[in-house]
């Protein structure tokens, strides 16, 4: 069972992050639940690449020839990468509609555009 506690923590981050999305009306709100989904994935892709008793792979003269898996690292850094990009774009889209009609809420945002 403890073996497990970091996959129910991924699915605890993507089911927060999946609530704040679906349930949340500002803006800011669901920028931040699609960070923590963000999170949630990227601990999943770290969890898969976990071994017990393993050294990471830039160590040239490592102890054992057991190491951890790099691609889940790189694809981790990679996604963190794209997501605060992402993300910058998202917020910035808040500000620019933010100044426009002046509220973050997303159903008065959808009432101006009728």
């Amino acid at each position: 069972m403890i073996y497990n506690i970091p996959f129910i923590v991924v699915v605890l981050l993507i089911i927060v992050g999946l609530a704040t999305v679906v349930f949340k009306r500002n803006l800011i709100k669901i920028v931040i639940g699609i960070t923590i989904i963000e999170s949630g994935v990227n601990l999943f892709l770290i969890t898969l690449g976990y071994r017990e008793n393993s050294v990471a792979p830039i160590y040239t003269f490592a102890p054992s020839t057991k190491m951890v898996l790099p691609v889940p690292q790189a694809l981790t850094l990679t996604s963190i990468v794209i997501g605060v990009a992402v993300m910058a774009l998202m917020l910035s889209f808040a500000i620019r509609i933010y100044q426009h009609y002046g509220t973050l809420d997303s159903r008065k945002i959808r009432r101006l555009r009728e």
